[in-house]
């Protein structure tokens, strides 16, 4: 294949439960995704604090901090996705199209009237980078009756399923969300609960970091299998999928509402650890008993405690990364919204009813025309 038939660039932009900045990938797909450039953009720390405070349950917003957030957001992406082209040295007019998540500011798909909320202004995005963008890809799932997520298991299904065994795709975001790829079966995907996010806000009060880097405070302490065993009793944990959450439902208000008085931090997060972990486990025993690989992405794989609990959970399983099988796992989810974007300019079908609910397949996504 010669240069000039080449199949054209696609530039993936997201950001996740966890919020901690901007992941950027520039992608070209032909028989498998192939990665040209990827970098994280980390938020400022001021813009970070105020996504975080509308994350938070039952916090009122005025529509004037709404607007200012969906723009400034906006230009943060814009900015992530030229700065990728500059450092790689590829023109604005060499790619297709920008496929921009944005960032989840609330997600409620159950309900009388469900919904899922990203910000992110894709207009913005457009006018900056003189690109055509394609954004706001969960609603249409949402109005066909689906959760709106996880969307990622159609391109994991895609690229990462195996004709023989059965095997998991497992994101370590903020939430966790597994994706269960069984030879000659419907694909199966969820939110199985938190990964990072409870961790993450734990360190934020006791250590006044973004995180516990590694998982060496969760090291330090010893986890409490009583404490473990009441959280698993939140609802969420047993209810059957098609499924989703995030930070709505499982924050630091849902964390000191279950922490007893007196007890030692580092045995909290240790106990978190074996929270996410063990939600996991579960699920995959429950709905993917044959899986005995598991490749895991998202953030949470540089957590090597995060891992090692995994493991321990999941006897007999291999746990992996993503990295295995030829994408780097800090950047699936930005190959997978590149992915979609493709798709949607296609007029292909995004979603997998089978994974998120919805009434049948949709396409996703709306298209905010460049400047060129």
């Amino acid at each position: 294949m010669t240069s000039a038939s080449r199949a054209p660039l696609y530039l993936g932009l997201i950001s996740g439960t966890s919020a901690d900045g901007i992941d950027a990938a520039l992608v070209r797909f032909e028989r498998r995704p192939e990665l040209v450039a990827a970098r994280t953009f980390a938020y400022p720390p001021a813009l970070r604090e105020r996504v975080l405070g509308f994350a938070r349950s039952a916090v009122e917003v005025a529509l004037d901090d709404f607007g200012r957030l969906d723009v400034e957001i906006g230009r943060c992406f814009a900015d992530a996705a030229t700065e990728l082209l500059r450092r790689s040295g590829v023109g604005a007019d060499d790619v297709a199209a920008i496929g921009s998540h944005g960032q989840t500011i609330c997600h409620r798909p159950d309900g009388p009237s469900p919904f899922t909320l990203q910000v992110g202004d894709p207009n913005v995005i457009a006018e900056r980078t003189g690109i055509t963008t394609v954004a706001d890809f969960r609603r249409a799932d949402v109005a066909a009756g689906g959760q709106g997520a996880p969307l990622l298991p159609a391109l994991h299904a895609a690229v990462f399923a195996d004709a023989v065994d059965t095997r998991a795709i497992l994101n370590l975001g903020g939430i966790a969300n597994l994706t269960l790829l069984a030879p000659g079966e419907p694909v199966l995907g969820f939110d199985t609960g938190p990964a990072n996010c409870l961790l993450d806000a734990w360190a934020v009060r006791h250590l006044g970091t973004a995180r516990d880097d590694g998982g060496a405070w969760a090291r330090s302490g010893r986890a409490s299998e009583a404490l473990v065993a009441d959280w698993l009793t939140e609802p969420y944990f047993s209810a059957a999928p098609p499924k989703s959450t995030g930070r709505e439902a499982f924050n630091l208000d849902w964390l000191l509402a279950r922490v007893p008085a007196g007890a030692a931090p580092e045995d909290v997060q240790a106990s978190l650890l074996v929270l996410s972990a063990r939600s996991v486990a579960r699920d995959l025993r429950a709905h993917a008993a044959a899986a005995r690989e598991v490749y895991a992405c998202g953030g949470g794989v540089h957590n090597a405690a995060l891992m090692d609990a995994l493991r321990r959970e999941m006897p007999g399983v291999r746990v992996d990364t993503t990295a295995a099988l030829g994408i780097d796992p800090d950047f699936v989810e930005a190959v997978g919204f590149a992915w979609l974007a493709r798709a949607r300019l296609e007029g292909m079908p995004g979603n997998l009813p089978s994974v998120t609910g919805a009434r049948g397949p949709r396409v996703l996504g709306g298209v905010f025309a460049g400047r060129r």
